[in-house]
């Protein structure tokens, strides 16, 4: 045989030599696989030895050279076998990206020593069948004896099978556990946890139960939702609060880990978690890329959480009682009243058509406004709703859209203060746009039903009104029609008209000239 010769020998001793320093340079952490390869290369060497003492003997013939020179087969082939193994899959896949789990070696070199094992039976003529069939019997027993292992060994093959889980891994457990797969062995799967602890977990119990593999979304890079919670005081307006905090982790230069799509982003979470406290909880949500680094992440995103409340001189919410004490009497009430008065009648004078009132007049008005609120993003009117109030608006920016032929177009923004509503206030018209709040806006509405009685007081309002609604009505117009200014006026002109007969007709007025 070609193993028996000392040519053979150092031809393979070198290649071992050579492999176990490649090895150890490219993929070191594989010193015990080098040392098993190392053991099978010695016993080779002593069978090649034994062969050539037996040959210098004369006892070619005799038992113990044929035992030698087997040995040599099969030792040999056991050292190729150990070599190509961890050439394959210790050095040259990894670097190619694929990195297999144990159990598919070990798998690969359990059936190569079978297959050895027997032909070497076979050179000293050994019936391998009667092998075969005790081995079956024997092997019977040892399944009833050992369900437990071999239920872990099997899930072992069944995790390679599917390669739901691989190695590289973040996984949760049912039990809250958490680690990143290192190994997985015949009988169970080795995972590393955050603690810098090793986590043995039987394969067996990873197919019974119901694991969680962290970060990992189909065709997308890993990555893991992460959660920072803090609170803040409800007198605080949730849009504010976000603002200043989203505006902060998305700023230059981005957090250490923290993915930069999706986009991390702040939410109100909830406005209380028992009814004694007087706070809302808030949460920043974040995408983290490198699972290893959960907790030192969450510190560096609080860090600049912290840092941006203080700026924006919003403090964080702690555990806190307050009594508020104070003195009512008919005075009191009446010169807070007195005050949200003169507060709406400032907002009415916003209101260009309505400068004509009397300071009763005014007064009246005011006692009927509805304070109302919107947030950033909400719809505050939509094109072709019907809705009969004005909004006055004194805080906050809007934009205003309208729908052309199925595609949206921006006609204006607006700051506060000012109004807009107008046509569904004096005509009861469907809306003409849509004004979108871009935002935190506080406004008032104004009734059709406060309006009709001062209205039919002073009819006379009516064709003043209607000019200065025209022109408003006409400058939406244009942006749809996209009107030359020739057009334009024109268009003014004939609008005051209609205007006017629509507004007495909505409000069942007489002719105003009968009032002169």
């Amino acid at each position: 045989m070609i193993f028996t010769s000392w040519i053979s020998a150092t031809v393979l001793t070198t290649v071992f030599l050579f492999s176990s320093a490649i090895v150890r340079n490219c993929a070191p952490g594989n010193t015990r696989r080098i040392r098993r390869v190392a053991f099978f290369c010695l016993s080779y060497l002593f069978a090649v030895a034994g062969f050539q003492l037996a040959i210098g003997l004369e006892l070619e013939t005799n038992t113990i050279s044929q035992t030698a020179e087997n040995l040599c087969f099969l030792l040999g082939w056991l050292t190729i076998v150990e070599v190509f193994s961890i050439l394959v899959f210790k050095l040259i896949l990894p670097k190619l990206g694929h990195h297999l789990p144990s159990l598919v070696t070990e798998l690969f070199l359990g059936i190569s020593i079978v297959i050895l094992l027997i032909i070497t039976l076979k050179n000293f003529d050994v019936d391998t069948t009667s092998i075969a069939a005790t081995s079956a019997v024997i092997t019977a027993i040892l399944a009833i004896g050992l369900q437990a292992t071999l239920g872990n060994v099997v899930g072992g093959l069944a995790l390679q099978l599917d390669r739901s889980i691989r190695i590289g891994d973040w996984i949760e457990l049912e039990n809250g556990k958490q680690g990143r797969v290192q190994e997985i062995r015949w009988r169970h799967t080795v995972l590393e946890t955050r603690d810098w602890d090793t986590l043995v977990v039987p394969n067996s119990s990873l197919l019974a139960a119901n694991i969680i593999i962290l970060g990992k979304k189909e065709g997308q890079s890993r990555k893991h939702r992460m959660w920072v919670y803090f609170a803040v005081d409800f007198r605080f307006n949730p849009s504010f609060v976000i603002g200043k905090v989203e505006k902060a982790i998305q700023a230059p230069p981005i957090i250490p880990n923290m993915a930069p799509f999706p986009k991390p982003n702040c939410i109100c979470y909830d406005f209380v978690k028992e009814h004694h406290n007087s706070y809302a909880i808030y949460a920043i949500r974040y995408w983290l890329t490198d699972l290893q680094e959960d907790d030192p992440t969450n510190s560096l995103v609080r860090r600049r959480l912290y840092a941006a409340l203080q700026r924006a001189k919003i403090p964080m919410a702690i555990p806190a009682a307050q009594i508020f004490v104070e003195k009512d009497n008919n005075e009191r009430r009446e010169r807070k009243a007195r005050s949200e008065i003169e507060t709406r009648i400032e907002a009415l004078k916003q209101v260009e058509f309505l400068n004509g009132l009397t300071a009763k007049e005014y007064a009246q008005l005011a006692k009927s406004l509805q304070p109302v609120l919107y947030s950033k993003g909400e719809n505050i009117m939509v094109q072709n709703d019907n809705a009969h109030w004005l909004y006055i608006m004194t805080e906050g920016e809007v934009e205003v859209w309208v729908s052309v032929r199925g595609h949206k177009r921006k006609v204006t923004e607006m700051s506060a203060p000012t109004f807009y509503g107008e046509m569904g206030l004096m005509t009861g018209e469907p809306r003409s746009a849509t004004v979108v709040a871009v935002s935190d806006v506080k406004c008032y509405r104004l009734f059709r039903d406060a309006f009709q009685k001062i209205l039919h007081d002073r009819p006379a309002m009516a064709e003043e009104i209607s000019s200065i609604l025209a022109a408003r009505e006409v400058e939406t117009q244009s942006v749809k029609e996209q009107l030359d200014e020739e057009s334009h006026n024109e268009r003014v002109t004939q609008a005051s008209v209609h205007m006017l007969d629509k507004i007495t007709s909505f409000f069942g007025l007489t002719d105003y000239r009968d009032y002169e």
